[in-house]
């Protein structure tokens, strides 16, 4: 009769459980067949058996080839757990192989040419698949995703963040710039006094004031004025004078220009920032449909979610109530002066402001930007539909 098998529930059971599904030994293990043996008996026995025999005649036909075979799976298997689990990010190698074994399935390293994990991973920083670094805690190894779609992904997204880099930015650059241009401007040079050093002390110094003597007009001959020395002196006072007020006439233009700079600047971002669409999260708007029923025409509310740039998704102030609405049923509330408010389209759009007037009879409004690098700066003439109150 037979040896029966252990009874449920018993010590000898349960070993037999865990040992079925967990890892064994890998000294036990035959990558050939693909089996796991619990010991050293039954892994003699195996290695007796008539299949294992075929295998180790078919191996020796080729081994190069098995062992090149085990190598390729053993690394593909490794780079994938590597790339989804921990991406580009730096990481011990021995925790990915961790990972990779916990498969009871898996392709044994012993299978393969690399003798360690230290081995492989050198291998891995040669040929460019991972940065490999040794440290005091071991080696450490981060993925290079060289994958052509993440390569395009990437190029697009640099180009987007180029070309979203706001205008506000390269203006407040701009302004940067000629005020780093005008302070290298050559500086008026001193003037050229100096200290009056007699060349002998002994010498006495002689004045000698030619001054002539006023001749009576005769009739019939021409007036002739003759200058007096302070009379000369006032004149150079007055060219001196001339040639500073058109010096200060210059930099009037030079200021002018820059103005007019600033102006074209402001003129193409407000063309590039004006969109058709101007909902945003965290404002306040107004219902002004009916198509909803009376009970909400004229309700104020406030933006939770903007849905594909043209819909919003609405929390009512007074119900509480969540609606989702088209732009075209909205409009934009204007707060109380001194309140904050966000701009939704133009030069300035995305920034926000505080209310500093508001001009009923052109529909416009004068903010005061809080936010950005050109915080502090005053608007004027913005319309109503390009602000909206923030919900504080």
């Amino acid at each position: 009769m037979g040896k029966g098998k252990a009874e449920v529930g018993t010590p000898k059971y349960l070993a037999n459980k865990m040992k079925a599904k967990g890892l064994q030994k890998l000294r036990w293990y035959c990558q050939m067949c693909e089996k796991q043996c619990r010991d050293e008996n039954g892994f003699k026995c195996h290695t007796m058996s008539e299949s294992h025999q075929r295998q180790i005649l078919l191996f020796a036909d080729n081994a190069g080839r098995f062992i090149d075979g085990f190598s390729s799976e053993f690394l593909t298997g490794y780079l994938q757990i590597l790339r989804r689990q921990f991406g580009t990010k730096r990481v011990a190698a021995n925790k990915v192989y961790q990972e990779y074994i916990a498969d009871r399935h898996h392709l044994h390293m012993n299978a393969t040419k690399w003798h360690s994990l230290s081995d492989f991973v050198k291998y891995l920083g040669r040929n460019g698949h991972c940065v490999a670094d040794e440290t005091d805690k071991g080696w450490f190894i981060t993925y290079i995703d060289r994958d052509p779609e993440t390569l395009a992904m990437q190029e697009k997204m640099a180009k987007k963040q180029k070309m979203d880099k706001d205008d506000a930015e390269r203006l407040a650059d701009f302004i940067e710039e000629q005020v780093r241009r005008g302070k290298t401007v050559d500086e008026p040079s001193s003037s050229g006094y100096s200290e009056l050093k007699r060349a002998n002390e002994e010498e006495t110094i002689k004045i000698d004031l030619k001054l002539s003597i006023k001749q009576p007009q005769q009739q019939g001959t021409p007036a002739v004025v003759i200058k007096r020395p302070f009379d000369a002196i006032d004149d150079s006072k007055k060219e001196k004078k001339i040639k500073s007020s058109s010096s200060s006439g210059g930099e009037t233009k030079k200021l002018s220009a820059l103005d007019e700079l600033i102006k074209e600047e402001e003129q193409k971002k407000e063309k590039n920032n004006r969109k058709d669409y101007w909902l945003a999260e965290g404002i306040v708007v107004k219902l002004v449909t009916r198509s909803l029923g009376e009970k909400y025409y004229k309700e104020k509310g406030v933006v939770v979610e903007v849905i594909e740039k043209y819909r919003a998704k609405l929390k009512l102030l007074e119900t509480g109530e969540k609606l989702k609405v088209d732009q075209a049923h909205l409009e934009t509330v204007i707060p109380a002066v001194g309140k904050q408010i966000l701009v939704l389209n133009g030069g300035y759009r995305g920034c926000t402001a505080t209310l500093k007037a508001i001009n009923t009879e052109r529909y416009s409004v004068t903010i005061e930007i809080a936010s950005g690098p050109l915080k502090g700066r005053l608007v004027s003439n913005v319309a109503y539909e390009d602000i909206s109150k923030l919900f504080v």
